[in-house]
């Protein structure tokens, strides 16, 4: 499947802010404000999407310098457009955000006061019907966040064994049917190549028992393990986390926002890590190079309020996360 270049309705700037309301806004604000405020700060947006946080934070902290990182290039247009304002303190880089190190050593910046991640699928990946994310609406099976790569939802359809759909469904969407699923698919493509998300859905819901359809859609978690998959979400996250960490500044301080449980497992433990001790078990006396390098915000993972929630849909199932660089280690 080639890249889709074509064929997209326009969206104009208004369109956009109306789709897309930033989960927990004034929250990170509160949580990153201490280390920002200061003029000369720098700022890692490293899910930039369509610039909903990044626009509060320009606006309110007129001395701060964001970097804004994503790996879909219609998100960093339409950013570009809305944050045109601020252009003198804006740097957009499209990369995933694993990338992060080498964007801020391309531009020659050592070390930020903040760090901001808003993960998962973005309010205009699942606007745009055409992109395959939604199970709800038919179209391509694509889901890529980033059209210049070449993984689609579709491929891994077609070219993956029997076991490892099972696997990725199992491991990526936590489905218990995750066997009966790569079967029926398995069938199905013996009949026809499947390219459209209705087909898909079609194939999951025959393949379900009517007792477990009633528990909600059958096809949400093969959905969110292929485009775990598609865009090797995990693993990608695996590394931008410690990057990211390394790259806060003392007195920084990092924002995590994840929206399953598998992303908040690894942030979890990441932080966790990072702020516990080295010490050795028994040790008498915690000396200072084993002293935690940062402190944890909150108390475990912070939800919406019931107000958000109800203004903003799609920030259910978010879970916060922040910790505070204490020290580097010696």
């Amino acid at each position: 499947m080639g890249i889709r270049t074509q064929g997209r309705a326009r969206h104009t700037m208004s369109d956009n802010n109306q789709i897309h309301t930033p989960v927990l806004l004034e929250r990170c604000v509160e949580l990153l404000a201490p280390a920002i405020e200061a003029p000369g700060a720098v700022l890692v947006d490293a899910t930039l999407g369509m610039a909903g946080h990044a626009e509060a934070f320009l606006e309110r902290f007129p001395g701060l310098t964001l970097v804004g990182l994503d790996r879909d290039l219609e998100a960093l247009a339409i950013a570009k457009e809305r944050l045109a304002p601020f252009a003198g303190r804006v740097h957009f880089v499209h990369t995933v955000y694993n990338g992060i190190r080498d964007a801020l050593g391309e531009l020659g910046i050592d070390e930020v006061q903040g760090v901001l991640f808003d993960l998962g699928v973005s309010s205009l990946q699942l606007d745009r019907v055409e992109r395959g994310f939604s199970y709800s609406k038919d179209a391509p099976l694509d889901m890529r966040m980033d059209d210049t790569s070449a993984l689609t939802a579709e491929q891994i359809l077609a070219e993956y064994s029997e076991q490892d759909l099972r696997r990725i469904f199992r491991d990526y969407g936590e489905e218990k049917l995750a066997a009966r699923y790569a079967r029926a698919i398995v069938a199905a493509r013996a009949e026809e190549r499947l390219e459209r998300s209705g087909r898909l859905v079609e194939i999951i819901t025959a393949a379900t028992p009517v007792a477990v359809q009633r528990a909600g859609h059958p096809a949400k978690r093969v959905f969110q393990a292929l485009r775990i998959e598609v865009n090797q979400e995990l693993a990608v996250l695996e590394e931008a986390i410690p990057a990211a960490l390394d790259a806060v500044a003392v007195g920084g301080r990092i924002v995590v926002m994840a929206y399953q449980s598998l992303e908040d497992r690894i942030v979890k433990r990441m932080l966790a890590a990072a702020s516990g001790s080295s010490a050795p078990a028994g040790l008498p006396v915690e000396l200072p190079e084993h002293k935690p390098l940062f402190r944890l915000l909150v108390r475990g993972a912070e939800l919406a309020s019931d107000e958000e929630k109800s203004r903003n849909p799609r920030a259910t199932p978010v879970r916060l996360r922040a910790a505070e660089r204490l020290r580097r280690a010696e």
